[in-house]
C-alpha cells in the first residue's frame, strides 16, 4: 500500500502498510474524513514522522490521542499550532522546562521545532473525531504505533524515551533500558503534574544522555 511519509519511515514502516489490519485502518479513516470533521487534517495525520526523518530520531515522547479541539492538532502530539492557547499539559509541560533549564516560557506551543530536532512526538492514534476523545481508539493505530516503538527500540541505539502516564508507559515496555535512556514520571495533566511531573528533570536528563552519547542536545 503506498502511504505518504517520509522516505525513510516509508522504507522501514512498508511491511505494516501492506497488513490487513492497516488496510482496514486506511478505509475506516478515510470515511470518516469522508464523513466527519476529524482532526488533524488529513495531510498532517503522519507529519510526526515528516517533520522527524527515521535516521534523525534522537528523543521519543509518546503521547496517547490528539486534540480534538477545533485548529489544534496538527501531528505532533502534545504540540499546537501556533496562535492556539496552550492546552494545560503542554503549559506544564514549559513549566518544567522553565524549572528544570532555566528557558522562559515559549511564544508558542508549536512543538515543530522540537521535532526538527530528532524529537519524535508520536501520539498513539493518530486521527480523532471532533470534540469526542478516544473516537478512533481501538482501530488499529495503536498497532501501528507499537511497531514504531518496537522498531525503533530494536533498531537504533542510545535513544531517549520519555514516557508520561500508565500509558505512555505501558506502550513502553518493548524498549530494553539497557540499550537505551527510558525516562518515566506521571502525565503532566493538570490531575497529576504536581505529583511528580514538576521536578522530573527530564529535558536536562536527556540532553545530558545525548551528549554522553556524541549526539547534540535538544533545544528545549
Amino acid at each position: 500500500m503506498d502511504v505518504k511519509i517520509e522516505t525513510g519511515w516509508k522504507q522501514a514502516l512498508q511491511p505494516e502498510f501492506d497488513k490487513d489490519y492497516f488496510v482496514q485502518l486506511t478505509d475506516f479513516v478515510r470515511n470518516e474524513y469522508k464523513t466527519r470533521k476529524i482532526f488533524p487534517p488529513a495531510s498532517l495525520i503522519f507529519n510526526a514522522f515528516d517533520q522527524c526523518p527515521y535516521d534523525n530520531v534522537k528523543v521519543v515522547i509518546i503521547g496517547q490521542d490528539p486534540y480534538h479541539g477545533v485548529g489544534q492538532a496538527h501531528g505532533l502530539c502534545f504540540s499546537v499550532n501556533d496562535g492556539i492557547e496552550f492546552p494545560p499539559s503542554l503549559m506544564n509541560i514549559f513549566k518544567e522546562i522553565e524549572r528544570d533549564l532555566g528557558q522562559p516560557m515559549p511564544a508558542t506551543g508549536n512543538l515543530t521545532r522540537w521535532a526538527q530536532q530528532g524529537v519524535l512526538l508520536l501520539n498513539a492514534t493518530l486521527t480523532v473525531q471532533a470534540h469526542c476523545a478516544g473516537s478512533h481508539q481501538n482501530r488499529g493505530w495503536e498497532q501501528f504505533t507499537d511497531e514504531v516503538i518496537r522498531k525503533l527500540a530494536s533498531e537504533k541505539e542510545n535513544l531517549v524515551f520519555i514516557l508520561w502516564g500508565s500509558y505512555a508507559q505501558r506502550k513502553g515496555q518493548v524498549i530494553d533500558p539497557n540499550k537505551h535512556l527510558v525516562l518515566k514520571a506521571v502525565h503532566p495533566s493538570p490531575l497529576s503534574a504536581y505529583r511528580g511531573f514538576i521536578g522530573c528533570g527530564h529535558f536536562s536528563a536527556a540532553n545530558q544522555y545525548l551528549i554522553q552519547h556524541g549526539k547534540s542536545p535538544v533545544v528545549w
